[in-house]
């Protein structure tokens, strides 16, 4: 019987807890009426006013994926008292990896220019991506074409990269083995190897100013293995403030599918970190 009630109790908590969450969905960023370009904001409207947000950019080869499937995690930050932005974005082979990156930009455009009406600050803005849309978070991070394409400045306060995948393409595709996977990567980025290094965000490292916090999992694909902490090495011998954790004995979908538990230690360390960042002054790309 106590067993029952205890359970009870929880379940009437998680929904106490879930009800606090609002959710805007389907809006628009790029002033069209393209499913591809909308975006879902997760908040809790309890009055507190300038929270930090978070923009997730999710992944899928750059040729699946829509931001529906991410609303735990929408649901778990905005919680945790981040506002919490889920966006789609075009994929291949419809678009080619500049038109996504561009208006990925442009979604980050929409959210400093809106996101106070969902109380949060346009001036703590985190960006958060997941394999290929990690790639993309950081290719509009560190190449400053496409902030000037969409007529802003980066104002990314702070990047967070789950499994990234693809940070040096032009290493990648050069190297790897010519299966299913790679004639769907050409599909973005063209058979041309001048193209894959355009496409690198590693390419730009120098670029880049603004703290990162990056994560890889022990079994993920071995390019991930590689790429991620070079890209660590990278920025530290540029003294930008970076943290990196292995997350022992996960592979590449796990990585991003554990965080749909709550209480996920992935969590304490992106809020402590976005938290932390939001404090500091100055941390934003020049």
């Amino acid at each position: 019987m106590l067993k029952r009630l205890v359970l009870v109790m929880l379940l009437f908590q998680t929904i106490i807890s879930s009800a606090q969450v609002k959710t805007a969905k389907n809006i628009n960023y790029a002033g069209n009426t393209e499913i591809k370009n909308t975006l879902n904001i997760f908040y809790e409207n309890n009055g507190v006013a300038d929270k930090p947000v978070l923009i997730f950019i999710h992944g899928g080869s750059w040729s699946s994926g829509k931001k529906e499937t991410y609303w735990w995690l929408g649901r778990n930050f905005a919680r945790k008292g981040i506002v919490t932005v889920i966006i789609n974005y075009p994929l291949a082979p419809d678009a080619q990896y500049g038109k996504m990156a561009e208006d990925c930009a442009l979604a980050v455009k929409w959210v400093q220019s809106n996101i106070n009406n969902y109380q949060a600050s346009p001036e703590k803005i985190f960006i958060m991506g997941h394999s290929a849309g990690a790639h993309l978070g950081e290719l509009i991070n560190a190449d400053p074409q496409y902030f000037k394409k969409v007529g802003i400045k980066n104002p990314i306060k702070g990047v967070i990269l789950n499994d990234p995948f693809g940070l040096d393409l032009h290493e990648y595709l050069t190297t790897a083995e010519k299966d299913n996977f790679y004639y769907d990567f050409i599909r973005t980025f063209t058979a041309k190897p001048e193209v894959w290094k355009l496409a690198s965000p590693m390419d730009y490292v120098q670029n880049i100013k603004n703290p990162h916090l990056l994560f890889y999992g022990g079994k993920t694909y071995g390019a991930i293995r590689i790429q991620t902490p070079r890209l660590y090495e990278k920025l530290k011998s540029n003294n930008v403030p970076v943290e990196i954790k292995e997350i022992k004995g996960k592979s590449h979908v796990p990585m991003i599918s554990q965080m749909i538990f709550g209480g996920n230690d992935l969590y304490q360390d992106i809020v402590e970190f976005i938290l932390r960042i939001s404090s500091l002054r100055g941390t934003k790309q020049s």
